[in-house]
C-alpha cells in the first residue's frame, strides 16, 4: 500500500488561507466538501500516510482522483460557501439528512390593506409577521383557531376578499361569524388594523393578563345582565386558557431560544429540535442524518445548524447545543446574517437551559433508537442485510441464526459474557444466554473459554442441538423461565454465524476455539468498534460495509445488543459483590449497606469518596466511615473499566 494518494498537491501549493476544498472522482463527480480556517494545515490531515487515516477517511480520498479548493477572504464566506455547495452538489461522503420537509408558520400579512392570518410554509412575504415555526400544520391551524375566538380577523383568500369588497356580500367566514373583517361591514379597516395589532402584539407577548381582564368584563357584563356580551367573553376566556395550557411554561417569559439535542454513534445521529417561544416550547421537531464520515460532535452539531437554519428556520437570539464547534464564532456570524440581530451560540452547562437540553438529547436518543429498531425491523431491509452479510463474508446461505458474545469485567473481577441470538434479523431473546467466567487472563481468552463451552454443545458425534453440555458450563439463561424447560434447552439450535466484539485478537481467540471444538460448516466474524471494521479469521484486511448500509446496521445492532446484555449481568453481579464486601465491615449491617449503596450507586463513587463524605450518609458516624474508608482501599476495591 502507497504511503498517500498520487494526486497529492506538492509542499506549498496549498495556500494557508481559508478556504473551501473539494474532493473529486475520476468522473469529476464531488464526494465530499469541507472548509477550513487554513486550507493547508486542514489538507494535510487527508495526505498523511494511508495506514494513519481513519478507514472512512481512507475509503474516501481512495476513491477521491484529486481535490481542489476556493480561497476566501473569513471564515464566514467559507461557511456560506461550503453550505452553497453541500445543498447544490449533495456530496455523498457528507452528512445526509432524512427530514428535509418546510416548516409550517403561523403568518400574518401586515403589509396588506387588511392583513390576514393564515398557516404557510413560504418563507419572504413582503411585509408579514412569522410566528413558529410548529412540529406540524394541524397544530399551527389548532392555534390559529382557538386564537380568532381571541381575535377574529381576516383569513379568507385575497380573492375571496377583493370579491366581497367589491360586491359588499361578506366572504363565507364573514357570513358564518368566524372573520370580523372590513368586508363583513362591521368594522372597518381602521379598526381591522386595530384588531389586527392586538392579535400581534398577543402572539410577541403571549400575557396572561389577558385572563383577568376577560374575566372582570364577562362578570361586569353578567352583572347588567348583559348576557349575550358576556357569553361571548365567557367563550373568549375558555379560548385562551386553552391556548395557554397548550404549552407549559419552561423558561422565563421572555425567553426565546432554540434547543438542539444530539445522538449519535459511528454509523448514524439524531437530532431533537425544541422551539422555545416566549418561554414556552412551541415547536418540536425530529430527524436523523446517515453519516458517512466519523465526524465528532462539534463538526456534527456544525452540519446540524447548517441544515436547520439553511432553508426557512429563523434562528432565534440564542441557539443552545450540546457541545460548541471549532467554527463557533463563524457560525454566529452567518446566523445573524439570517437573523438580521445579534445570535449567540451556547453549550449549556447549569441551570434551566442545560436540564431542556438534556432532554432534548434524552428524546435524540430515543428517536436514533427507534430509527435503528424500525430499521432492523422491516422484512425487505432485514433480507436485504442478511443478503449482504452473506456476499460480504462469502458465506454460502444467508445467516438465518447470528450468534454474537461480548465480555465485561470491572478491572478484571466479575467477569461474565454474553450470548445474544438474532433469527431472521430479529433478536429472540427468550435464546439469550449469559456465562460467568471464573478467571481469565485478558479479553482474548474469556472470548475463547466462551466459545469453548458453546460450542461444546455442538461437538462430538451427534453435532446437533440434542448434545449434552459439560457439567460446568456456567451458562445462565437470559429468560426466567429457561431453567424450567430443561438443560437441553439452553441452546437449541446450530448457528450460521458466530460474532464476536472486537477485531483480530478476539476473533483470533474465537477461531481457535472454533477448531478445537472440530465444528465445522458455521462462519467467525468480529466486529471492531472503533471503526465500524467487521474481521474474519486469517484475513489481512478487514471487510469494510457502507456506512449506510443496512448490513452494517444489522451487525451494529447485534453487538451493542450483546453489549447492553453483558453489563446488565455484570452489573448485577457487581452489586451483588459490593454488598459482600461491605457486609464483611466490622459495624455494617444490612440497612447501613443498603443506605451506603443508595447513597452512592456504585463502588466507583464510594471509593472515590473522602471520609467527610462517607460520614453524611445517614447511620454512618466519623468513627465508622474512617473504617469503611480504609477497608475499601485496604482490599483494593477496583473502580469499573
Amino acid at each position: 500500500m502507497s504511503d498517500t494518494v498520487p494526486y497529492r498537491p506538492k509542499a506549498g501549493e496549498i495556500p494557508t488561507d481559508p478556504g473551501v476544498y473539494r474532493f473529486l472522482d475520476a468522473d469529476r463527480r464531488v464526494l465530499y466538501v469541507g472548509k477550513a480556517k487554513n486550507l493547508r494545515a486542514r489538507l494535510s490531515n487527508y495526505f498523511a500516510p494511508l495506514r494513519a487515516l481513519h478507514e472512512r477517511t481512507r475509503r474516501m480520498v481512495t476513491t477521491a482522483a484529486s481535490v481542489e479548493w476556493t480561497v476566501v477572504q473569513s471564515d464566514v464566506e467559507a461557511l456560506q460557501l461550503e453550505i452553497t455547495w453541500i445543498n447544490q452538489l449533495h456530496p455523498p461522503f457528507n452528512v445526509r439528512f432524512k427530514d428535509d420537509k418546510s416548516y409550517p408558520y403561523l403568518v400574518v400579512t401586515l403589509g396588506e390593506e387588511a392583513p390576514r392570518a393564515m398557516v404557510s410554509r413560504k418563507r419572504g412575504i413582503p411585509g408579514a409577521r412569522y410566528f413558529g415555526p410548529y412540529p406540524k400544520v394541524w397544530a399551527v391551524s389548532e392555534t390559529l383557531d382557538t386564537l380568532l375566538k381571541l381575535f377574529p380577523i381576516r383569513t379568507c383568500k385575497d380573492s375571496d376578499y377583493r370579491r366581497a369588497m367589491a360586491t359588499g356580500k361578506p366572504c363565507f367566514a364573514g357570513q358564518i361569524g368566524k372573520c370580523f373583517g372590513p368586508c363583513s361591514g362591521k368594522v372597518t379597516i381602521e379598526e381591522h388594523r386595530a384588531n389586527v395589532d392586538r392579535f400581534v402584539a398577543f402572539m410577541q407577548n403571549q400575557d396572561r393578563r389577558i385572563l383577568g381582564e376577560l374575566t372582570r368584563q364577562m362578570q361586569s357584563a353578567a352583572a347588567v345582565q348583559d348576557y349575550e356580551t358576556a357569553a361571548r367573553r365567557r367563550d373568549q376566556l375558555q379560548a385562551a386558557t386553552a391556548f395557554f395550557e397548550k404549552s407549559a411554561v419552561v423558561l422565563g417569559e421572555k425567553v426565546d431560544l432554540d434547543v438542539f439535542g444530539i445522538d449519535h454513534d459511528e454509523l448514524a445521529a439524531a437530532v431533537h429540535l425544541f422551539v422555545v417561544r416566549g418561554g414556552r416550547v412551541r415547536g418540536v421537531r425530529s430527524w436523523t442524518v446517515d453519516k458517512e464520515l466519523d465526524v465528532p460532535l462539534g463538526e456534527l452539531v456544525d452540519s446540524v445548524l447548517q441544515n436547520a437554519y439553511g432553508t426557512d428556520l429563523i434562528p432565534p437570539g440564542e441557539v443552545v447545543v450540546p457541545e460548541l464547534p471549532d467554527d463557533a464564532a463563524a457560525l454566529e456570524a452567518w446566523l445573524a446574517g439570517l437573523a438580521g440581530r445579534r445570535v449567540r451560540l451556547r453549550a449549556a452547562q447549569r441551570g434551566d437551559k442545560a436540564a431542556l437540553l438534556d432532554t432534548a438529547n434524552q428524546n435524540a436518543k430515543q428517536t436514533l433508537m427507534l430509527y435503528k429498531t424500525r430499521r432492523s425491523a422491516d422484512f425487505t431491509t432485514r433480507s436485504r442485510a442478511l443478503e449482504d452479510i452473506q456476499e460480504a463474508l462469502g458465506m454460502a446461505d444467508a445467516p438465518l441464526r447470528i450468534e454474537c458474545f461480548d465480555v465485561s469485567h470491572l478491572s478484571g473481577t466479575n467477569i461474565v459474557a454474553s450470548m445474544v441470538v438474532f433469527e431472521d434479523g430479529l433478536p429472540r431473546k427468550d435464546e439469550y444466554r449469559r456465562f460467568t467466567i471464573p478467571s481469565s487472563t485478558d479479553d482474548t481468552d474469556s472470548i475463547h473459554q466462551v466459545l469453548t463451552r458453546r460450542l461444546a454443545y455442538l461437538a462430538g458425534p451427534e453435532a446437533n442441538h440434542d448434545a449434552e453440555a459439560p457439567a460446568d458450563d456456567g451458562a445462565e439463561s437470559g429468560d426466567p423461565d429457561a431453567a424450567a424447560n430443561g438443560r437441553r434447552k439452553k441452546f437449541a439450535y446450530r448457528p450460521n454465524l458466530l460474532v464476536v466484539d472486537g477485531g483480530e485478537p478476539q476473533v483470533a481467540a474465537a477461531a481457535r476455539a472454533l477448531e478445537e471444538s472440530g465444528v465445522e460448516g458455521i462462519y467467525l466474524c468480529g466486529i471492531a468498534k472503533r471503526l465500524e471494521e467487521i474481521w474474519t479469521p486469517d484475513a489481512d484486511f478487514p471487510v469494510i460495509l457502507p456506512r449506510n448500509s443496512d448490513a452494517l446496521f444489522l451487525f451494529q445492532r447485534v453487538r451493542d445488543e450483546a453489549h447492553r446484555f453483558a453489563i446488565t449481568h455484570q452489573r448485577q453481579r457487581r452489586k451483588r459483590d459490593i454488598g459482600t464486601v461491605l457486609s464483611e465491615i466490622p459495624g455494617l449491617g444490612p440497612a447501613r449497606v443498603k443506605e451506603l449503596l443508595k447513597h452512592f450507586g456504585s463502588v466507583a463513587r464510594l471509593r472515590a469518596a473522602g471520609e467527610a463524605d462517607i460520614a453524611e450518609v445517614k447511620g454512618i458516624g466519623p468513627s465508622l466511615a474512617a473504617t469503611v474508608h480504609a477497608h475499601l482501599h485496604a482490599d483494593g476495591v477496583s473502580a469499573p473499566r
